[in-house]
């Protein structure tokens, strides 16, 4: 896989959004904070400046790691791609060939991931399991507890 990772213009302007407001709102606060409690004097003892610098440090790597992001994404218009096969954008109904139940994926890039409703990175494992399958066909896909095995019910695109 390239070290690009495949977006939506929506999922970008998500991250835009938030990395902005990181850094024109969360990072002006915890400057602030840093200033007051510097002016309290000893900073040796001052819980308040030593808690204020690590939140700053925190939110400094969120905002690296945003950037990284941004910087490795890859705008994909989804309705480009491949109907007939697992793709970027898709929702894909598979069985558990261990279990028998279903599960449904939507292979999604940065920032539209929410794994409570379904939606994974298309970077993940998992996606890169399936990509490029077909309805019917069959994945084995390698997890940290074993081997995961699917079959492919149906590909949607919404």
């Amino acid at each position: 896989m390239s070290d690009r990772t495949p977006m939506t213009r929506a999922g970008y302007d998500k991250l835009k959004a938030e990395l902005s407001e990181l850094e024109n709102v969360q990072m002006p606060e915890i400057e602030k904070r840093i200033a007051i409690a510097r002016a309290d004097g000893d900073l040796k003892e001052n819980a308040e400046y030593h808690g204020a610098r690590e939140s700053q440090g925190m939110l400094q790597a969120k905002i690296n790691m945003l950037k990284g992001k941004l910087a490795s994404g890859e705008i994909v218009d989804p309705a480009t791609m491949p109907k007939d096969q697992v793709v970027f954008g898709c929702t894909v109904k598979v069985k558990d060939l261990e279990f028998g139940d279903t599960e449904e994926f939507t292979l999604v890039g940065a920032g539209e991931e929410d794994y409570d409703v379904g939606k994974i990175l298309v970077t993940s494992p998992l996606a890169q399991g399936l990509l490029g399958l077909k309805v019917g066909e069959k994945a084995e896909i390698e997890v940290p507890a074993g081997t995961n095995r699917f079959k492919i019910l149906e590909i949607r695109f919404e």
